[in-house]
């Protein structure tokens, strides 16, 4: 006898609209905030059964804007995000649990130019309706991705922690 098929969640449609991937980092103390303007996101989420989700994130790195002409035009370049070489920075989970009611921890790899790190992070799903959104934070190190070499190695001047945010409206 045929075991009956088990189905397996749709993966979520990315509404870019109410979505965004946002980027703190300090310049000589001051907050300085940036965001992605393209992204994609491939998520597959049960909250009964995290286990069996996956996440995986291609963000346009030539699409990071601070918001001012001077640090836009040096962010693609070789000593930043090296957009010519490394087009994407990218996510790809390889294991989600519960964290509690609507809570969750992914664990993966994050890629930025070339350079691939463990990362472990904090997801809040809220559902609403038809319409879920997924917001969280965490932090990397700016020089562990080689994101500013060269005289910007110093972090008196920038410092090396990035906190990313994200708000994603599935």
């Amino acid at each position: 006898m045929a075991q009956p098929a088990i189905a397996q969640p749709k993966p979520a449609t990315l509404v870019a609209a109410g979505s965004e991937i946002v980027f703190t980092t300090k310049q000589m103390g001051v907050p300085v905030e940036g965001k992605f303007g393209r992204f994609t996101a491939q998520i597959v989420l049960d909250p009964k059964k995290p286990e069996t989700g996956s996440v995986a994130f291609a963000i346009d790195t030539g699409s990071a804007r601070f918001g001012t002409a001077e640090l836009d035009a040096e962010v693609p370049k070789a000593t930043w995000l090296n957009v010519p070489k490394f087009p994407q920075a990218t996510f790809q989970s390889s294991a989600i649990k519960g964290a509690g009611p609507g809570r969750f921890e992914v664990a993966g790899k994050l890629a930025i130019k070339g350079v691939l790190r463990a990362v472990t992070v904090p997801v809040q799903l809220v559902q609403a309706g038809g319409t879920s959104t997924a917001t969280g934070s965490f932090t990397i190190k700016r020089l562990a991705f080689k994101v500013g070499e060269g005289e910007w190695t110093d972090t008196s001047m920038l410092a090396d922690d990035v906190q990313i945010r994200f708000k994603l409206q599935l």
